[in-house]
């Protein structure tokens, strides 16, 4: 699909503006942008849809450590829940801060003590 609004180099403007801590759990994830999420129906409110998703990939026994992932932007929620493109950018860091954070396992205190809340 076209991006004419560069919403796909914004996010890649963002990704790569994250510190390296963060950007560290990012290896062996991939980043795709859709224009909504699977289950948003028309006119439900902004603040009830997904801004993103993330699906763990495992290899090998259950227990075994997570090898990776597919994260998914969703870019009509994201520009609806911001009014400028700093607010955009700041929004996308933070949606992939959060999604890391449940891909690692953590909660939001998890998050505030390694200073990405």
């Amino acid at each position: 699909m076209r991006d004419p609004l560069g919403f796909d180099r914004l996010v890649d403007d963002a990704l790569r503006s994250l510190p390296p801590r963060v950007l560290a759990h990012l290896e062996g994830i991939e980043v795709h942008v859709v224009e909504t999420p699977p289950t948003a129906p028309l006119g439900t409110s902004h603040a009830a849809v997904a801004l993103a998703s993330y699906q763990t990939v495992r290899t090998g026994p259950r227990r075994a450590p997570r090898r990776g992932g597919r994260l998914t932007l969703y870019r009509r929620p994201l520009e609806a829940r911001s009014r400028t493109r700093p607010e955009l950018i700041a929004l996308v860091q933070q949606v992939v801060v959060h999604e890391l954070a449940h891909h690692l396992g953590l909660d939001d205190d998890g998050l505030d003590g390694l200073g990405w809340s």
